[in-house]
């Protein structure tokens, strides 16, 4: 197309001035890049008068989309919001846009393509307008005609860093005219159509540093608003930093953990770890510590898809309840010290990208594309991307977290010194006019004893002046020789102890001892010390709660107690209280030395016959020691003298059975051989026939068989006892080995068959044994013997307090429960007996011991679980079985320490595992598990 007129010449000049100055304006006027492109298609198309004009913008991934149109009347379809693949646009097409700023226009009637380089692509020097045709790419032909377009023009968009000016341009996109009809492009229209480019160019550098710094004033005021929470002393709010950090990221949750208090601030979506993991809180779980560990100061670390992550592939089973994909860890330090995390969480989301007809690699080289219908492709679970902005606004938030936790521990620190400081101010001068009270009391007392030599009188005056002083509730003065109180003072309406005596057995001679060598005992609550059942009776008889118990010596023996009762409430002894009763103790002593001097010489003889009578009671202490002593020794060596026994009766015991059956052959033969001579001789002689009826000898051949088969069995039973009695004191076996647990529970079994048994009065225990596939396991073995004698011994027991009444009439016990008769026919056809697993509807419930094993799923723990159908116990009594010296037996039935000495061979000994199930009427059940291999070294007492 030519124009020779030279008015219409001038306008079309006018009208080029016209469209660069409305393009010039409107960059100027807008900084919006969207509202820029699609005026500036407008106006192109308007001025070269073609169908459709589109502004093409190439992705990252270098795939293309159409972002800004127009179009005349619809004569050609919208591409606009359509994306193109990679290689619509070969990428030596896309260099030469970049280096030499190509333009393209193509005529498809004819076949050929103009090109016209802005720059040499050999100097990059800058080249007069001029447009080259030649043929064009016939697979190109053929894709502009599918899109039905007759002629086109391509002029590059490149985009310029304004920050540096020696930064090389970047291809950003096209700007594309189509027409339906054959148009040819005059130069002056290709050079406005290119100024116009330069100008869209320009329009998107301002744009980008528009764009950047509206995003860096927005960092700056969230690190404002996260400074301004962060810095309010005493009042930091890190819960609001932590929500004010999340919504700057566009987050939808996150976590702040701080490690030296181990706190823990969340908001929004969370993870929530399997409870097959040992910890609830990812921040302390050992595969996060020992990344943290790794994490220098400063580094931030960013993921896009965290399942992705070798070293979350463990807690990444937190997240998967969650949308949670994105992963942003900031570790916080203060110089070189970890003080805590804070993570920000991204959601994953769907995209839908539409195409420009359906996108199949490599097409161009076959054949070009015949259809352009929009074809959808929706891509789900997509990843959200942390850019290099992101990453700077945490290292921002990185330094003023990390500062305010630290400003705050410090603060907290400064502020515990300074309240310790005042309360230990207090305390010391406090202390100090305590102490001078108790001086001047002490003295008051010391000049009593001094003016009066009556004992009565001076104990008096110690128990008086003690009471006020510790401002308690009964002070008295117990004599360890009467074993009685021998003075009191009470305030309040608490009961007289005056002369009650107290059970011999509930102070042993060794307590005597202790207190010899200056024990002092404060006890501030009796009910959570370790007692004897008996002392801690006759404590509560006496309403005590709290006591504070110091000696009174006198020579070579105790000669009695000074002792301080708070019964309202229990007590904190405080030092100071502790060391005036002993001084008192100690001027008691005195004052009692005094009496007895004086006494003595008032009446010698009632001296020397209490003096006697003391030798006496002596004696008889040390004789009630000598055989408590001799007791103890044999109760220690009989373990040692069962193995031992068993051990020597198993030789003959194996020298008697290996023989059995050489002389049950004999006797066979013996008998085969007299039978042979009575089938050739059936007529002996008569002293032959004599001796045959004095022996009863058809009896004898009938019997003596018998008797063999008898012998051999008693010799199994005798056999298998000593086996199981070596088996059960291992005394073989101190060392920790790895045995087979079964044979210990059936060991045990044994020696206790005797006990299974049923008698007239009670039925025989039924033993259910649900053994699973373990292996051997690395134990003591006699130790594990011993925790199994003392459970199936006290099921035995607990089967046995029914009185042999199971299942008829009434069966109770004061401590365990109560089962009525009422109760127990509940137990008939109409519903299941819970206790008994072998019978779905049993007339009655019958005594049962359940044994089951089985191994955890790691292979790695065994589980023994020992249960009866028994009566169950209370809570209070369940509470206190693994305490020393409790039992619910009658006196003289158990010691109370089997339970007490198998809790601490499977939890200190074993580094296992031991708890009770039990309830009122449900029966008992002993959860016991331990280790196949001990994690450690395992204490060598148990």
């Amino acid at each position: 197309m030519t124009f020779t007129d030279k008015t219409h010449w001038l306008q079309q000049s006018l009208d080029k001035e016209s469209l660069l100055h409305r393009m010039t304006k409107q960059i100027r006027r807008s900084l919006d890049l969207q509202e820029i492109l699609t005026a500036t298609v407008a106006e192109v198309r308007s001025f070269l008068g073609t169908d459709r004009v589109t502004v093409y913008r190439f992705n990252v991934d270098g795939s293309g989309e159409v972002i800004a149109e127009s179009i005349y009347e619809q004569r050609l379809p919208s591409l606009l919001g359509l994306r193109f693949p990679v290689h619509d646009i070969p990428q030596e097409a896309r260099e030469m846009f970049l280096l030499a700023g190509q333009r393209s226009i193509v005529d498809v009637a004819n076949g050929k393509i103009g090109l016209s380089p802005l720059h040499s692509k050999e100097t990059s020097e800058r080249l007069k307008t001029n447009i080259y045709y030649r043929q064009v790419d016939p697979c190109h032909i053929e894709y502009l005609k599918a899109m039905g377009v007759q002629s086109s023009l391509v002029v590059p968009i490149l985009h310029y860093d304004l920050k540096e000016e020696s930064a090389k341009p970047q291809l950003w996109g096209l700007l594309v005219s189509h027409h339906t009809q054959e148009r040819r492009i005059l130069k002056r229209e290709l050079r406005l159509v290119q100024q116009v480019a330069d100008q869209v160019a320009i329009a998107i550098a301002q744009s980008r540093l528009f764009t950047e710094a509206i995003a860096q004033q927005q960092r700056e005021a969230t690190i404002n608003r996260v400074t301004t929470l962060l810095h309010k002393l005493p009042t930091i709010q890190l819960q609001g930093a932590l929500e004010e950090a999340i919504a700057a990221f566009a987050g939808v949750g996150g976590r702040l953990y701080i490690e030296e208090s181990k706190e823990l601030y969340t908001w929004g979506e969370q993870p929530k770890l399997p409870f097959e993991l040992e910890n609830s809180i990812i921040e302390q779980h050992p595969m996060w510590q020992n990344w943290m560990a790794e994490c220098k100061p400063g580094n931030i670390w960013a993921t896009t898809d965290l399942y992705k992550e070798v070293r979350l592939r463990v807690l990444a089973l937190g997240f998967r309840s969650t949308s949670i994909r994105g992963l942003m860890a900031i570790p916080l330090h203060y110089r070189e010290k970890f003080i805590g995390v804070l993570s920000i969480f991204r959601s994953e989301f769907d995209t839908e990208i539409l195409w420009a007809g359906r996108c199949e690699d490599n097409q161009r080289l076959l054949l070009p594309k015949l259809s352009f219908e929009v074809w959808r492709e929706e891509k789900k679970g997509q990843a959200p991307e942390w850019k290099a902005e992101d990453i700077s606004l945490a290292q921002a938030l990185y330094d003023h977290f990390s500062m305010a936790i630290q400003q705050q521990q410090m603060y907290k620190q400064v502020q515990a010194l300074n309240s310790n400081l005042e309360v230990r101010v207090q305390e010391q001068t406090a202390e100090l006019e305590k102490s001078l009270l108790f001086t001047k009391v002490l003295k008051q007392v010391t000049d009593h004893i001094r003016s009066t030599l009556d004992l009565q009188t001076t104990l008096q005056t110690i128990v008086r002046e003690v009471r006020s002083l510790l401002n308690s509730d009964r002070v008295l003065i117990f004599q360890i020789q009467t074993k009685s109180v021998i003075v009191e003072e009470i305030n309040g309406n608490w009961q007289s102890v005056l002369g009650v005596e107290a059970p011999g057995e509930c102070f042993p001679d060794e307590f005597v001892n202790l207190y010899f060598q200056g024990r002092v005992r404060a006890v501030d609550n009796i009910s959570a010390v370790s007692l004897s059942a008996c002392h801690r009776d006759y404590l509560q008889n006496l309403q005590v709660q709290a006591n504070l118990i110091v000696p009174i010596n006198i020579g070579m023996q105790v000669w009695g107690l000074l002792i301080a009762h708070q019964c309202d409430a229990p007590r904190n002894w405080q030092d100071a209280e502790i060391d005036l009763l002993q001084q008192l103790g100690d001027q008691a002593a005195i004052a009692i030395q005094q009496a007895q001097l004086y006494e003595q010489t008032c009446s010698a003889e009632a001296e020397a016959r209490n003096q006697a009578v003391q030798l006496e009671q002596t004696l008889h202490q040390l004789q009630e020691t000598q055989t408590k002593l001799i007791h103890t020794e044999k109760m220690s060596a009989l373990g040692q003298l069962v193995a031992g026994i068993a051990h020597e009766i198993n030789n003959p015991v194996n020298f008697i059975y290996g023989n059995l059956c050489h002389a049950s052959d004999y006797t066979e033969q013996l008998l085969e051989i007299l039978r042979l001579y009575q089938l050739h001789y059936p007529n002996p002689h008569s002293e032959i026939r004599a001796a045959i009826e004095a022996i009863d000898f058809d009896f004898l051949v009938e019997d003596l068989p018998k008797i063999m088969e008898s012998m051999q069995v008693g010799s199994d039973r005798i056999r298998s006892i000593v086996l199981s009695l070596r088996n059960f004191s291992r005394l073989d076996e101190s060392e920790n080995k790895r045995v087979d647990l079964h044979e210990g529970i059936d060991n045990t079994l044994l020696i206790l068959r005797h006990r299974l048994k049923g008698n007239s009065e009670f039925p025989a225990i039924e033993v259910i044994k649900d053994y699973g596939k373990i292996p051997r396991v690395e134990c003591y073995a006699g130790q594990m013997n011993q925790v199994f004698m003392n459970i199936i011994s006290n099921a035995i027991d607990a089967l046995g307090m029914g009185n042999g009444k199971w299942g008829v009439g009434k069966w109770e016990d004061e401590e365990i429960g109560v089962w009525e008769d009422e109760e127990m026919e509940k137990w008939g056809d109409k519903r299941n007996y819970p206790h008994h697993p072998t019978s779905s509807y049993p007339q009655c419930p019958i005594p049962a011991v359940h044994i089951s094993t089985k191994v955890s799923a790691d292979n790695s723990r065994v589980l023994i679980r020992i249960s009866d159908n028994g009566p169950g116990m209370t809570q209070e009594v369940k509470k206190r079985i693994f305490d020393p010296f409790y039992t619910t037996k009658p006196v003289g039935k158990g010691t109370g320490l089997g339970l007490a000495i198998s809790y601490q061979i499977i939890v200190e000994k074993h580094a296992g595992i031991m708890e009770c199930i039990s309830e009122p009427g449900k029966g008992t059940e002993f959860w016991i598990e331990i280790p196949v291999k001990p994690p450690g070294t395992i204490n060598s007492q148990p």
